[in-house]
């Protein structure tokens, strides 16, 4: 209990200090693009269920079901990967390679393929999050020491027994972090896709804002599409806490 105050307070000061922050920049500014917090804050409390909860529910759909494919795909074949040099010797480099090019460049071939609706979208953010959870899987059963494996196998454990009960604890806090990281980049990959195409969802809806000259409902937008981060951040913590608790220290 008093670990989850601790968090709602940091939430709270944090709130306070970037309201504060965007109030001043606004004053400063002096433009009608960058309304003060309460503008945005009052359209945000008056179009949130009727506007912006469906929006940040189908934006909501299309992240999990990209990044729990993602992470179903690339965990296993990671972990495989860095376990078996000679598999690694082939597939590092065709990673290396294919990691590095921006994914985003093939939403127009995925439009074309599978149209404007939910998969397209969900194609991409998939592809995007997968190599990032692929990469660290591989790398977080390389790193782990030969002599945790040995004093299993000592004892008679099978390569399966090896892989459930040592590679796969040893790598789960590592692709944790690749899935909060992706969380991030899952969300500004979904706006931009959502921008492109379809009539749904919170990049839409933001955009459509914009070319409304509705900058407080724009900016409602924009912290419906932070706080969707954000809660999406917290249940991967929760998560986290759950399945990896020998990581977890009372503080």
């Amino acid at each position: 209990m008093n670990a989850w105050l601790r968090r709602i307070g940091g939430y709270a000061i944090a709130s306070a200090v970037l309201l504060a922050g965007w109030q001043l920049l606004s004053m400063a500014i002096g433009s009608q693009a960058l309304p003060g917090p309460i503008p945005a804050l009052s359209d945000f409390g008056r179009l949130f269920f009727s506007d912006l909860l469906p929006h940040a529910g189908i934006s909501a759909w299309r992240v999990v079901a990209s990044m729990t494919i993602g992470a179903a795909i690339a965990t296993p074949l990671g972990l495989s990967i860095g376990r078996s040099p000679r598999v690694d010797a082939i597939a590092a480099p065709l990673v290396f390679l294919t990691y590095p090019v921006p994914k985003v460049v093939f939403l127009p071939v995925l439009l074309v393929l599978l149209g404007i609706g939910n998969l397209p979208k969900i194609a991409l953010i998939t592809l995007i999050v997968f190599f990032q959870i692929l990469v660290t899987a591989r790398d977080a059963a390389r790193g782990i020491p030969a002599s945790a494996v040995l004093s299993v196998r000592s004892l008679g454990a099978t390569r399966w027994q090896v892989f459930r009960h040592v590679v796969v604890p040893a790598a789960l806090p590592d692709i944790f972090t690749a899935l909060r990281i992706s969380t991030g980049t899952a969300i500004a990959v979904l706006f931009f896709s959502e921008t492109v195409a379809g009539s749904e969802g919170l990049g839409y809806y933001i955009i459509d804002a914009w070319s409304r000259i509705a900058y407080s409902e724009m900016f409602a937008g924009i912290i419906s599409m932070a706080m969707l981060g954000v809660v999406l951040y917290e249940l991967l913590e929760v998560a986290e806490a759950r399945v990896c608790r020998w990581t977890r220290v009372e503080r």
